[in-house]
């Protein structure tokens, strides 16, 4: 039995009338100190009612321990003296901070982790956020500031439902990683890689990059180009995740991708070539270049670095549109593959890695 996502109920009479508001009469119709409060209700559970030496006392820390948190996680204290801090704010605190101690965390260890969660969610948010604002602009006809004024309306309201699915959608996403840990490595011994310096991860990484997109993009509005790039980055998620493979991050134009074994990696630079041939829902696929390189890469940040990405970025800017390719090393390891095909290109001098010895990938058949 499936489930399918039910369709938004019939709009509420407060929601009409609060988009009917914001449309008619513009900012003012909102009042700052309610909005705020409405919000911090809603989000912050609880009053900002502690300082940065209250909150440092609440949670057991000094103020320079909590700066540095508060750094880390992106947001400011601008004000020495102002109650910004709830009590959510410091059990958050102490709890992290009785953590790193159990674990006994480095600075750069425990800052790297805060770092991790505050960069992440600000860009969450954002996309959240401007993702509501063009529903409500769409949906009732506003103009920008009044859907955004329409949005914090809403936000009280959605805000637990968002919370919710962040929460599954990281243990998921936490599992999958532990999963991933338990077939790579449990039979693995330290010392199974004989040289200390090289890189830990053996992976598959490619990139697929849009076939001339400043001129593509020329012109264009923001609905236009945010139509435009939501598109290109969402056929990529879905192509690369149907294959197998993972998403590591967008760059406007351009996706890189991992793989854990070279020939899923095959599968999901393939798919991505194909996918620019195809169109849907009236709207012209971009085409791309792509490329794909095995080897080994170091993973910090949310990001791949290494050799082989550097690799796969010239490989991408040499590739003709629609097309695939990978360097011999990687081609050698896929000639064991009767589903690939491959043609030697020309040699190549690219800055920076001399000369490369392209090679085309493509289907002998699929199976």
């Amino acid at each position: 039995m499936t489930h399918d996502i039910p369709e938004a109920a019939e709009e509420t009479t407060e929601t009409t009338k609060a988009a009917e508001e914001s449309r008619a009469d513009g900012p003012g119709v909102l009042e700052r100190a309610t909005v705020e409060a409405d919000v911090d209700a809603a989000l912050l559970g609880g009053p900002r009612a502690l300082t940065v030496e209250g909150l440092a006392e609440r949670a057991g820390l000094t103020e320079k321990q909590v700066r540095s948190y508060w750094q880390a996680l992106g947001l400011p204290i601008t004000e020495e003296q102002e109650q910004m801090f709830t009590e959510d704010d410091a059990v958050a605190l102490e709890q992290i901070y009785s953590v790193a101690e159990r674990e006994q965390f480095d600075d750069r260890s425990l800052t790297t982790l805060i770092r991790s969660m505050g960069h992440t969610t600000e860009r969450l948010v954002l996309w959240q956020v401007e993702a509501l604002v063009e529903h409500m602009t769409k949906r009732f006809d506003l103009d920008d500031t009044s859907a955004r004024l329409l949005v914090l309306d809403r936000l009280p309201d959605l805000a637990p439902v968002l919370e919710t699915q962040l929460s599954h959608a990281w243990r998921r996403q936490l599992a999958a990683v532990a999963a991933r840990f338990t077939v790579e490595f449990s039979d693995a011994r330290a010392g199974d890689v004989t040289d200390s310096q090289a890189l830990p991860l053996p992976r598959a990484v490619g990139f697929a990059d849009i076939v001339s997109f400043t001129k593509r993009t020329a012109g264009l509005g923001s609905s236009e180009l945010a139509e435009f790039v939501q598109l290109f980055e969402t056929r990529a998620r879905d192509v690369i995740t149907a294959a197998g493979g993972r998403v590591v991050k967008t760059i406007g134009d351009a996706v890189l991708y991992v793989a854990d074994d070279v020939a899923t990696g095959a599968k999901v630079a393939l798919g991505l070539a194909e996918e620019a041939e195809r169109a849907g829902e009236g709207v012209e696929v971009p085409p791309v270049r792509v490329s794909l390189v095995w080897g080994r890469v170091l993973s910090r940040f949310g990001d791949v670095f290494g050799p082989s990405v550097n690799l796969a970025s010239r490989l991408t800017e040499i590739a003709e549109p629609a097309t695939v390719l990978i360097d011999r090393e990687t081609a050698a390891l896929l000639s064991r593959d009767s589903r690939f095909a491959l043609t030697a290109q020309p040699e190549r001098e690219v800055h920076g890695l001399g000369v490369i010895e392209p090679v085309r990938l493509q289907w002998a058949y699929k199976g």
